[in-house]
């Protein structure tokens, strides 16, 4: 008897399609490392990078159902003030199929407020 096997959503090559329709220049920068069998996300949190003049977006992208627990990583990560520091939007891309289509449900975006030298979500 045959063992069903579930494909892993393409969610960094949909984020990668959506950026560059956005204007952004945009390249997957999680890396595969072998032996480990293990990716490692640039900054421990971002899969995927885009830029367009003026600015730097950092996205880490998942499922729909797992994008809280992203977040909660990105808030937790040593590397989060000086990314934000250097002027970095970072987003968390939360996909599903709804009708058969693959769809961004979830989005959350962290960036640093200039006026105040903070922090702001957005969802």
């Amino acid at each position: 008897m045959g063992h069903l096997v579930m494909a892993k959503a393409p969610t960094t090559q949909l984020t990668l399609k959506r950026l560059r329709a956005d204007g952004y220049t945009a390249e997957v920068v999680e890396k595969w490392i072998p032996g480990a069998n293990i990716r490692k996300d640039l900054f421990g949190f971002v899969d995927v990078l885009g830029v367009k003049p003026g600015e730097t977006l950092a996205v880490q992208t998942t499922s729909a159902k797992n994008a809280n627990d992203r977040l909660k990583k990105i808030h937790e990560s040593e590397h989060l003030p000086i990314v934000l520091a250097a002027g970095w939007t970072i987003e968390v891309h939360g996909w599903e199929k709804v009708k058969n289509r693959w769809t961004l449900t979830k989005h959350f975006q962290l960036a640093k407020e200039v006026e105040n030298d903070g922090s702001r979500e957005c969802s």
